[in-house]
């Protein structure tokens, strides 16, 4: 039987509603204990460079208070590369940032990017972060970030999720079988393989059913079913649907 997937719950945009008027309230760092007092078994912040939603005062809150682990997605930035080594989390997860885009868009390029991207990877490491590709469900990329000495992978699920939301039908079985394969493909090449981006109760359920996935990040769903059933119940029906899919596990 596959190993119990872990949720690692997102909380950026609580930072974003909170934003939209400012003050401090609805409060992250709140939303990040609801979430963990409901089953998270982590704990995601994108600290962004334009600081849209999560703020350097969040992840300072974050770091210092959680009793999980912290995934700190971040630009391979110097800045950001400071930041972490100075509040070192569990987990530093590198994201492709682009500053008109409304969310990330697709995976980091990890094969034309690995000059740079390795020193980052190397620093990050040596201040105890298990570090994280976000990065497409392909052989080359995957390959790369084991090269590259990246211990965890984060495939990215947004083209499949967003057929399936569109009921593009023959497009999402090929984007699933894209997940499935890229993921088996990583467990081989010896990396953790998590999986984040438009993940809902139902798309979940199904990828929980992939052995080689071990944990998921999920934020943008929760965030919005919270609004009408609240963040606990939101949290506790995903992890639900993880475990009915992780128990169809091959």
């Amino acid at each position: 039987m596959a190993e119990r997937l872990r949720l690692g719950v997102n909380i950026d945009h609580v930072a974003t509603v909170r934003n939209a008027r400012g003050g401090a309230l609805p409060d992250p760092v709140r939303a990040a204990h609801l979430a963990i007092a409901a089953g998270a078994d982590g704990i995601t912040a994108h600290l962004r460079e334009d600081r849209r939603h999560i703020r350097d005062a969040d992840m300072v809150r974050l770091a210092n208070e959680l009793t999980k682990p912290l995934n700190f997605e971040m630009a391979a930035t110097d800045e950001m590369m400071a930041l972490a080594e100075r509040l070192r989390p569990h987990a530093a997860c590198l994201v492709p940032e682009k500053r008109e885009e409304r969310t990330t868009e697709g995976g980091l390029d990890v094969v034309r990017q690995k000059t740079q991207l390795a020193p980052r990877i190397a620093q990050l490491k040596a201040a105890g972060c298990r570090v994280s590709l976000f990065i497409e469900p392909d052989e080359a990329p995957i390959a790369m970030a084991a090269k590259l000495g990246a211990p965890v992978v984060e495939l990215h699920t947004g083209s499949w999720c967003h057929a399936v939301v569109d009921g593009e039908a023959a497009k999402a079985e090929a984007e699933f079988r894209r997940l499935a394969n890229g993921a088996a493909y990583a467990a081989k090449m010896g990396l953790e393989v998590h999986a984040g981006h438009g993940l809902d109760y139902e798309t979940a359920r199904k990828l929980a059913a992939v052995p080689a996935f071990v944990e998921f990040n999920i934020g943008h769903f929760l965030i919005g079913e919270a609004i009408f059933i609240g963040l606990e119940a939101a949290i506790r029906q995903m992890r639900q649907a993880m475990d009915e899919g992780r128990a169809a596990a091959p």
